[in-house]
């Protein structure tokens, strides 16, 4: 087993240069090779005749090399071979650019399976630049891997079968047999085996299945792990009987049960002995900034210090002010710290946080900063938590020791896919709206009812309400796109809506462009705001009833709904028109779901099935490792199945120190880089 973590360099044909190259894809050990999953495979088993081959479409055909043709030089730098082949009854012209290597490897006489698209009629057709396999080949579905400069294919298909060698010198697999045998899963090489070089797709599948099922049991092992690790650290103690009714009572409004519950749920850990480790989910509009100053409130009463984290300074202010508006006339000091604030008032704010006469500090980014500390911090909140890095999330926790955390999330996520990538986290789940909300009523029209929308729009806004529409960009540093955004708000500015005044607002806008824009709209200075999706993430002006989506088929479901959820915030009745002119099955079954329901946790399920995790699940956005076989689209069962598996294992082991799970316990180390969780635990 040894020779399969020795550097990739030792194998046949790679060396120092190619070894290099192959870091670059995070392959060091032969053992990562095995690792390193195709993204798609080639299958030739089941060639058609060249006459039923479907024109542009991929196929496979079966054919002899019947005579080649001399090379033709086109241009500088371009030479074109061509070789005519027959399937016994018709003809195939095949095609090769700048290839004389492939072109030698065909040889007269001899049969092969081409991949690729054939062209042109049935008298004359042609197939370019095909994948090539000699007929004999003992392996008809081929690999295909992702690749970086240096790695072609051959050289990483040869690579991968000398580590599968190796690993057949000295099998082993970290799963118990008893395990194994009890969710019918394949030994560990027959599995690395099949997954690279199936011998059909039936063994490929299951083979897919044994991978999938390691990598969601380490990463949900490694998961409570962490969640265990946290609870043997020692929290800031807090007062059971710490009294909320002054809060409560001071609230324009009154609470929701299921805020109150969230509240009571949050209180109590806030009481216990290790930190609070806690997600509060909730949908668009579900109140969980309420229930966030309830939290501030309660640990102020301890005496605790707390900070309330936001991915962009509009949402920050946001908080700010309305922490001011629940906190401040209970006696509990509320400070915004982002990039823009000036420098004097800056130095104010480190003062107040590191002698303790400050409470609160809302902010951006600039809480990380070095200058910042805090006299006792006891409550660390973050909003819209997936936008931070978990080294971020980390690097504000660890300037209070082991405060209490609080993550909140207005993106739904599906409950099997939550308890996954939240496993080291409780979960509180905010689903009713405050009284008094109405469902956003959705309409999905075609460009052909433009002129009617807008009058619609018109109609919201001669009521005295307000309204956004906004505009898609693919890439926020695209000149060519926030220009067609800025001349969208200039031609509407002229004429449809000459009669009212139109803002601007977008993500390449300085901090303090996009404030001033905001307040504008906030305090009624502006009837309509042109946007791009920085708006999907907070802003709350509940005067705003009407909501236009241009070109809705570039969204996803629940980026759409997170859109929606900018009107209804109010009590009056609010719209949302998704406009599209791409009617394409998907995007009308998405269009569809969308009129048809508010519920969030609904649209996810549903973004889930039609896209997959997304950006539910990624490095960037929660710091956990990306998922390389497993697809939690379609592995549900799976998932549960793994869930259960994690839990018993745990029970009887919690630190995986028992011989049998030796190699587990490496396995989710490698994965989840527990290293200090597990010095802890031993």
């Amino acid at each position: 087993m040894d020779a399969l973590f020795q550097p990739v360099a030792n194998l046949k044909g790679i060396g120092t240069k190619r070894a290099e190259a192959l870091e670059k894809l995070g392959i060091r050990t032969p053992y990562d090779l095995l690792y390193h999953v195709p993204r798609g495979y080639l299958d030739y088993s089941h060639p058609v005749p060249v006459a039923a081959a479907p024109t542009g479409e991929p196929c496979v055909i079966r054919v002899q090399i019947v005579h080649k043709l001399a090379p033709q030089f086109i241009r500088k730098g371009m030479t074109i071979f061509k070789a005519v082949a027959t399937d016994g009854l018709n003809d195939v012209t095949v095609i090769l650019y700048n290839n004389p290597y492939g072109f030698q490897a065909l040889h007269t006489g001899s049969w092969y399976r081409m991949s690729g698209k054939l062209q042109g009629g049935l008298l004359r057709r042609e197939i370019s630049a095909p994948h090539v396999l000699a007929d004999d080949s003992k392996e008809l579905i081929y690999p295909s891997y992702p690749l970086t400069s240096g790695i072609t294919m051959p050289i990483l298909v040869r690579a991968v079968k000398q580590a599968i060698e190796l690993m057949r010198q000295q099998p082993f697999d970290w799963m118990p047999e008893e395990m194994r045998l009890e969710h019918g899963l394949l030994p560990l090489t027959a599995a690395l085996e099949q997954v690279h070089f199936p011998a059909n797709p039936a063994l490929m599948e299951t083979a897919r299945r044994r991978l999938a099922f390691d990598e969601l049991l380490q990463l949900q092992l490694g998961m409570l792990i962490r969640r265990a690790d946290n609870r043997r650290r020692s929290a800031y103690p807090m007062r059971q009987d710490t009294d909320l009714e002054p809060f409560y009572g001071a609230l324009p409004f009154t609470m929701t049960a299921g805020q109150k519950h969230a509240v009571e749920e949050i209180t109590a850990d806030l009481c216990g002995d290790a930190p609070m480790n806690r997600l509060l989910q909730g949908d668009v509009g579900s109140g969980k900034t309420a229930v966030a100053a309830a939290a501030c409130y309660f640990a102020a009463r301890n005496g605790m210090q707390c900070a309330l984290m936001a991915p962009t300074e509009i949402l920050a202010v946001q908080h700010y002010h309305t922490m001011q508006q629940f906190l401040e006339p209970l006696g509990v000091s509320v400070g915004l710290l982002t990039g823009s604030v000036r420098a004097k008032e800056r130095r104010e704010i480190y003062e107040a946080l590191a002698d303790g006469s400050m409470t609160l500090v809302v902010g951006t980014h600039a809480i990380f900063q070095k200058e910042v500390s805090f006299a006792r911090l006891g409550l660390v909140i973050t909003d819209e938590q997936h936008r931070f890095g978990v080294a971020q999330r980390t690097l504000l926790a660890d300037k209070g020791g082991f405060p209490h955390k609080l993550v909140m999330s207005a993106t739904p996520i599906p409950r099997t896919l939550a308890l996954m990538i939240y496993g080291d986290l409780d979960i509180s789940v905010l689903k009713e709206l405050p009284r008094g909300r109405l469902p956003v009523q959705t309409f999905a029209v075609t460009g052909k009812l433009r002129q009617r929308a807008y009058s619609f729009i018109r109609q919201q806004l001669e009521q005295g309400h307000q309204g956004y529409i906004v505009c898609p960009m693919i890439d926020d540093r695209d000149e060519s796109e926030l220009q067609a955004v800025s001349s969208y708000a200039e031609s509407i500015q002229a004429g449809a809506f000459s009669a009212y005044r139109v803002g601007l607002l977008h993500g390449r806008m300085k901090p303090a462009e996009k404030d001033s824009v905001m307040t504008a709209f906030r305090n009624h200075e502006l009837d309509l705001l042109v946007s791009t999706t920085v708006i999907e993430v907070g802003v709350d002006v509940p005067n705003a009833t009407i909501l236009l989506i241009e070109n809705a088929e570039r969204f996803g479901l629940s980026q759409l709904h997170q859109l929606r959820g900018r009107v209804g915030r109010g009590s009056a009745q609010s719209y949302c028109i998704l406009m599209t002119d791409h009617v394409t099955e998907d995007c009308r079954t998405r269009m569809q779901i969308m009129s048809r329901t508010n519920d969030g946790f609904q649209i996810a399920e549903a973004d889930l099935q039609l896209r997959g995790p997304g950006d539910f699940f990624g490095q960037r956005q929660h710091g956990l490792p990306p998922l390389q076989i497993a697809d939690l689209s379609h592995d549900t069962q799976l998932l549960h199945e793994v869930q259960e598996t994690a839990k018993k294992i745990l029970e009887k082991d919690a630190d995986l120190s028992a011989p049998e799970h030796g190699a587990l316990r490496l396995e989710v180390l490698r994965l989840m880089k527990l290293k200090v969780v597990f010095l802890a635990c031993a």
